[in-house]
Formats: structure tokens, C-alpha cells, sequence
């Protein structure tokens, strides 16, 4: 009786953290502003359980190859009185994309 107990409350806990893994991993893949949203909301105790660097790669890891173009984009420029858009280097100067925080 006390086994039947114990596997019982083991495979619950089980089903609450694969559906904590699942919701987490739903919101990884939402617009960063929905993402951070949901975040404001999640307990830091229960970052500490959920394998949060594992499912942020798979969710937002991309689909690019080395090799690849990278997807066209527009942003504007320092002065914010024109836009870039990147493939209009294609082909005629080399471009180098840096992804950070400078903070």
C-alpha cells in the first residue's frame, strides 16, 4: 500500500514538472514581450528545478546552418533619419552582425 502511495505521488510530481517544462517552453517560443510577461510571474525557486538553459536553446536556437544568409532585416540607423536593410550589402561589402547586450 505504502509502494502504490509512494509511485503515485512520484508520478504526479513527474506530470507537474513535464507540464511546468511544457508551459515554460511555450512561452520561450512567444515574442519577447509576451515571454517576458509570463517570466514576471514564474517563482525564481522554480527556475531552480526547471531546466531553463536546456529548453531557451531548443526554443529559441534557430533554424540557421553555418553557411546560410542570414534572414533579411530592416533597422534604422544611429541618427533614426534612415533604415538599413541587410540585403542590400549582398554581394557588395561584407557585413558583420553582433547579437548582445552591452549593459
Amino acid at each position: 500500500m505504502r509502494l502504490r502511495t509512494l509511485l503515485t505521488a512520484l508520478l504526479a510530481l513527474l506530470l507537474l514538472h513535464l507540464s511546468l517544462c511544457a508551459g515554460l517552453y511555450w512561452a520561450m517560443t512567444r515574442p519577447p514581450d509576451q515571454f517576458g510577461r509570463v517570466m514576471t510571474k514564474v517563482p525564481f525557486p522554480l527556475m531552480m528545478v526547471l531546466p531553463f538553459e536546456t529548453l531557451w536553446k531548443s526554443a529559441r536556437g534557430g533554424r540557421l546552418v553555418p553557411g546560410e544568409a542570414a534572414p533579411d532585416f530592416r533597422l534604422p540607423t544611429l541618427d533614426h533619419k534612415a533604415t538599413v536593410k541587410l540585403s542590400s550589402f549582398r554581394g557588395s561589402k561584407p557585413v558583420v552582425l553582433i547579437f548582445g547586450s552591452y549593459t
